[in-house]
């Protein structure tokens, strides 16, 4: 069978079970593994810059919570040009280059980590490039949401975005194991010694054993390499969807260069954006993000040839309200599943690891904490809770309505996050903080369970709102502005936590979910609702 498919009509139930099923499967399958590299790539630097700290890298707190940030908005930004792909470019096509392009920050951040002498700037363009994975979310829920009829997007929806948000559980258990042997012999460097005590999920490893931080690049060539063989000969371009992919060479041009729209304008925002001597600061972080997504849209618009027309046509999105209502609503859901994905390895650190110390003259400073939990221990739960419950959150909404089900869930988001910040209060002002790490971690897994099932509600309501044609534009864009969590969560919980209040961060979110809980009401659960429960 050719991997270009001509005839497609799952809405048609001889077709589906005859035929689509099958192929939709398989497509779903692969394309799982793909998603799960690009998550577990994109969000690596929350663990490796822990790992930096305790190996004495000289960086400070903030700037590694800036690698974090970097790499969030990066991997937001590309996925505004991925959201467009699979009509320009084809599924096959476009999730096969795109999983090629991961190799570029796994061996650089491989080579890269074997000197704690490497520029703070060479880290920042590696933290921007593993911005690749991000943006395969979007065209990766784009090209899946053409293959199922939408009876079973929920489900299928699902379990793409949740089994691939296994990535990052995958990223934070495998890089701490990895980093403690040398699994690559001389091909990859050799090791550091610890200056502090650091962890797995099997074990505490104590200051001034040996490490092999660079594995954390290195260890997904493993991987990278086989899937990329699989996928190609296995994954399909829907010829319906995509008329015209054109030649392989062809399509992988297009990607890339709807790929450098995004690192341009990522690079510019973030120079506009970053201190002194990285960039020139003139814009904060609710500036620059706005001036990104909007540059990157102009730019989109203004691409000559053949592209054009597809760009223009599936621009007509914007024209809807509901693409709007479920942009925030899907900002609170998969916006605070990445956001809190990125932040927690290093909230764990600088929260727990510390205590305040008073002199004699009454001076406070932040003294090591001999009983601190390590964050390479601990941190993976959260998101493997989240992603574990977004597949029973598009079962539950496909049941239900997907409305119904995020409002329930936003609820309990709102109480979650203003215990979570009383909780955060006490902690960073405790001389004992380690006292407070089980409520801590607690209401973080219920955070993370909560916005894991509203991933899956919120894109079952999409399915349902719009059209095949415009559902896959709406996927990929929704998860674009979403993805911006992951850059302001941790710039606004890193710079709380230097001013000494971190509870202001959750009350701040708090208040935001709030106001998602009137958005979802007026929109789609009132009486005369636009669209009721969808």
């Amino acid at each position: 069978m050719s991997n270009n498919i001509e005839k497609w009509d799952v809405e048609d139930p001889i077709f589906w079970e005859s035929t689509g099923k099958k192929i939709a499967k398989r497509n779903l399958w692969l394309s799982i593994p793909n998603l799960l590299l690009g998550f577990a790539i994109w969000l690596m630097w929350g663990i490796i810059t822990v790992q930096m700290l305790n190996l004495g890298f000289p960086f400070t707190p903030v700037e590694l919570f800036t690698l974090t940030a970097i790499s969030g908005l990066a991997g937001a930004t590309f996925r505004i040009p991925a959201s467009f792909m699979i009509r320009i470019s084809g599924g096959r096509n476009t999730i096969v280059f795109t999983t090629i392009l991961l190799m570029v920050p796994a061996i650089g951040t491989g080579l890269a980590l074997q000197d704690t002498q490497t520029p703070l700037w060479v880290f920042q363009l590696l933290a921007l490039l593993s911005g690749i994975g991000g943006g395969k979310f979007a065209c990766s829920m784009s090209n899946i949401s053409g293959f199922f009829p939408k009876s079973q997007q929920g489900l299928a929806l699902g379990l793409n975005a949740g089994l691939g948000n296994f990535g990052v559980t995958t990223m934070q258990i495998l890089i701490p194991l990895v980093m403690t042997m040398s699994i690559f012999g001389s091909l990859a460097g050799g090791s550091m010694e610890l200056m502090k005590d650091s962890g797995t999920l099997i074990g505490s490893i104590p200051a001034g054993s040996q490490t092999w931080i660079q594995n954390a690049g290195w260890v997904w060539l493993i991987f990278l390499i086989p899937l990329i063989g699989m996928s190609w000969v296995g994954m399909n371009n829907l010829l319906p969807i995509t008329p015209e992919p054109g030649s392989v060479v062809g399509a992988f041009s297009k990607v890339l260069g709807l790929y450098g729209i995004s690192f341009i304008t990522s690079v510019v925002g973030l120079y506009l954006y970053l201190p002194e001597p990285m960039g020139i600061g003139v814009l904060n972080m609710w500036l620059a993000m706005p001036l990104i997504m909007i540059s990157s849209l102009g730019l989109l618009r203004l691409i000559p040839g053949s592209i054009k027309p597809n760009i223009k046509r599936q621009f007509s999105i914007f024209k809807d309200k509901h693409t709007w209502s479920m942009s925030v609503l899907y900002i609170l859901t998969f916006g605070s599943f990445i956001g809190f994905s990125m932040a927690l390895p290093l909230s764990i650190t600088v929260i727990f690891g510390y205590l305040n110390e008073v002199a004699a003259d009454g001076t406070v400073s932040r003294v090591i904490n001999p009983n601190a939990p390590s964050a390479l221990t601990y941190a993976w739960i959260g998101p493997f809770v989240g992603a574990l419950a977004r597949p029973i959150g598009g079962w539950i909404s496909d049941r239900f309505g997907g409305s119904l089900v995020t409002q329930i869930i936003t609820f309990i988001m709102v109480v979650a996050s203003v215990a979570l910040g009383y909780t955060l209060k006490l902690a960073y002002s405790s001389a004992h903080p380690e006292v407070y790490f089980f409520t801590f971690i607690s209401l973080f897994l219920v955070l993370f369970a909560a916005s894991g099932i509203g991933n899956g509600s919120t894109f079952r309501s999409i399915g349902v709102i719009y059209n095949r044609e415009q559902a896959g534009p709406v996927l990929g864009w929704t998860s674009a502005i979403a993805g911006y969590g992951s850059f302001v969560a941790p710039i606004v919980i890193g710079e709380q936590i230097k001013a000494g209040t971190p509870e202001i961060a959750m009350y701040g979110f708090a208040g935001f979910y709030a106001l998602c809980l009137l958005l979802n009401w007026w929109f789609y659960l009132r009486k005369n609702a636009y669209v009721k429960n969808p």
